[in-house]
């Protein structure tokens, strides 16, 4: 079976993107974002090709592209759009399907629609990112409860940033879910160091079949 996963974050801004990126790149995936928020400068989609040095082919194209940086009830409403949750449906794809999701899992995406209700929907794996900084632990314990609440399986968690052994190893252990590495800061961040730095603290093979708690 095609492995097919969800990224998604605990908060906004925590890294889900490029781990997305160091996933597509590892695994020769497919890349999807189903709605993106924020047209200015490189989308999120941009990002994960520039970063994976993936092919056009393998960057499918957002169901949604919505120019107002807001959350993607907001943000469609500004636009004049009107986000129909019923036809995000998970696209096909031979190559492992990597979906990010928008934000954190609470993100409404209508007025009446979580995403994390459209992830219980779609019924696959997903992996949580989550930043080091101080408030991870709280954030990411909420995250993996509102989850297991939804019988939605988790596959396990990415660390984001500095180590914080002590916040890591808390977040697992309360949280019941795998710990699957973590991606340190980079500077330069790039194709190369990022492809790097997941060789050296991920086991491709943990993603390669969809595992989970």
């Amino acid at each position: 079976m095609t492995p097919r996963f969800v990224v998604a974050g605990t908060d906004t801004d925590v890294g889900k993107t490029v781990f997305a990126a160091a996933l597509v790149a590892a695994l020769a995936g497919c890349y999807w974002k189903p709605v993106q928020c924020g047209l200015d400068g490189e989308t999120d989609a941009e990002t994960v090709r520039r970063l994976a040095r993936a092919p056009a082919a393998r960057i499918l194209p957002e169901a949604y592209r919505l120019a107002t940086p807001a959350s993607p009830h907001l943000a469609a409403e500004r636009d004049g759009v009107t986000i129909d949750v019923d036809s995000l449906t998970l696209p096909d794809s031979e190559p492992p399907l990597i979906v990010e999701a928008a934000g954190g899992l609470m993100v409404p995406l209508t007025r009446r629609f979580l995403q994390i209700d459209l992830i219980a929907r779609w019924g696959i794996p997903v992996i949580v990112c989550a930043a080091t900084r101080l408030g991870t632990i709280n954030h990411s314990l909420l995250s993996i409860e509102a989850l297991k609440r939804r019988a939605i399986p988790v596959l396990g968690i990415a660390f984001m940033g500095e180590e914080q052994a002590d916040s890591e190893r808390t977040i697992c252990e309360m949280g019941g879910v795998r710990r699957l590495g973590r991606l340190p800061r980079l500077e330069p961040l790039d194709a190369g160091t990022l492809s790097a730095a997941f060789e050296a603290n991920f086991r491709r093979a943990d993603f390669l079949v969809e595992t989970c708690s």
